[in-house]
């Protein structure tokens, strides 16, 4: 079995912002595998979809706690479904990355996100997978308005195929593993105005 967890803040407000990107993701995998919103169920703090995928049973979790706490839904759902912590793989936004690049990791600090700090709390290791999704840092102001911003339409070139490649690797992690994962999307994607 396995648990792929995108992250984000529950919420009409919080649709579509950068800190987001772990939702949104999660959604276009979902919509990929035909595992929609509406099959979706309230469970462990948060919204619980499931699929099989070449004979595993493959669960996908949006936790609803805000950000700050994903670890308590992720550990909820962890433990009852008695997932490895080697099979669960957590989808998110990334400051420390270039809008629109991909980073796939098995393991690491959580590089100051309170989201997956609190899942590495919570789950008591570093040892998670992940898949990072770059959002950029702002040239002026605050991190924390910034992140709970919405992308300019200018940026929505650059975030939305990256958004496509986070499920993908994330389909790619649950069916061929991380390795292949990490070989297949570690690349740096061009950007608009490169060949």
């Amino acid at each position: 079995m396995k648990l792929i967890v995108g992250l984000g803040n529950p919420g009409r407000k919080y649709a579509e912002t950068r800190h987001n990107a772990g939702f949104l993701a999660l959604d276009r995998l979902a919509a990929r595998w035909r595992t929609d919103e509406g099959s979706y169920a309230a469970r462990f703090e948060g919204v619980l979809g499931q699929t099989q995928r070449r004979g595993t049973r493959v669960l996908l979790l949006k936790p609803q706690t805000f950000m700050n706490l994903s670890g308590r839904s992720v550990l909820a759902a962890q433990r009852f479904y008695k997932v490895a912590t080697a099979d669960v793989l957590v989808v998110y936004d990334d400051l420390d990355l270039p809008l629109g690049q991909l980073r796939i990791r098995g393991t690491g600090s959580a590089g100051g996100h309170n989201g997956l700090s609190d899942i590495v709390r919570c789950l008591g290791t570093e040892a998670i997978a992940r898949v990072r999704i770059g959002i950029g840092r702002p040239q002026y102001g605050d991190t924390v308005s910034y992140v709970l911003t919405r992308f300019s339409e200018q940026e929505r070139e650059e975030i939305e195929p990256a958004l496509d490649r986070a499920a993908e690797a994330a389909a790619c992690w649950a069916e061929q593993g991380l390795d292949t994962a990490m070989n297949r999307y570690n690349r740096r994607s061009p950007g608009r105005n490169e060949k």
